[in-house]
């Protein structure tokens, strides 16, 4: 993947990060995303776009037995424009699809792993000119998380990934308590130590599923339980939701 891209930006100085699961050591193939950031010096042309944007279906088309291309999630813009969320062309690969756009979005819990856990793969390490967020800005991602919790996680799928919630709740109470981020397995596993967890039987066959998806995939067992986690998922939520009241976004977020 990165010798392909820098095959089509030849012409640019760019900089490639993997970032998310698969640096911090709790990638799962069944499960997660590759997530990828490229980063150039000068904007990126249209010709340069149009290559890049249907790359993953060009390179798993090549390579039909290829585990990990289909994979591949995250953008590809100028430095600028991912600095200071400038309008210019990016080309974003996302789970549903990809499209040229002229925007970014890239938060708070994105930035605290690129700086601090990200890969460079290829060319110079930029991160010294990027900021690391604060708690506040950790804070607010946590809301918008809980909000989107509360909306779309009062019923579940019949899909592991429905299980999925559970993790990113505790995830959300760690960073709340502790103004860090760490890994989806390990945030559950914190919260299990915790006991702060309202039903810790569901979180513990949440990390059961996460730590090995392959085996329970097509398990109709753990699929119809999948199905009924929304009442569990909530009674969570309602500790994540104490836990936003009760922090404070004057907090520091520790290096």
């Amino acid at each position: 993947m990165k010798d392909t891209i820098v095959d089509i930006l030849d012409s640019n100085e760019i900089s490639i990060y993997i970032v998310g699961s698969v640096t911090s050591g709790d990638f799962k193939l069944g499960w997660s995303d590759i997530d990828i950031l490229c980063l150039t010096k000068s904007p990126i042309t249209d010709k340069q776009a149009n290559k890049l944007v249907y790359l993953r279906q060009k390179l798993l088309k090549d390579n039909p037995n290829n585990k990990y291309f289909r994979l591949f999630e995250g953008g590809f813009m100028s430095f600028d424009t991912f600095k200071n969320k400038t309008r210019d062309t990016v080309v974003y690969w996302g789970t549903r699809g990809q499209r040229i756009t002229e925007t970014y979005h890239f938060d708070s819990f994105g930035m605290y792993e690129l700086i601090t856990r990200g890969l460079l793969l290829y060319g110079n390490d930029l991160r010294g000119e990027l900021t690391m967020p604060t708690y506040s800005q950790l804070r607010n991602d946590v809301i918008n998380h809980y909000e989107t919790i509360r909306k779309y996680a009062i019923k579940t799928n019949r899909s592991i990934y429905s299980a999925g919630w559970m993790l990113d709740i505790a995830r959300g109470i760690f960073t709340l308590k502790t103004g860090e981020v760490i890994t989806k397995t390990k945030a559950g596993e914190w919260a299990l130590e915790k006991q702060l967890c309202p039903t810790p039987e569901t979180l513990i066959k949440a990390i059961k599923l996460r730590k090995n998806p392959m085996k329970y995939i097509n398990s109709n067992e753990f699929l119809e339980w999948t199905e009924s986690l929304g009442p569990d998922i909530q009674k969570f939520a309602d500790i994540m939701q104490n836990e936003i009241f009760t922090s404070r976004s004057v907090k520091s977020t520790k290096h």
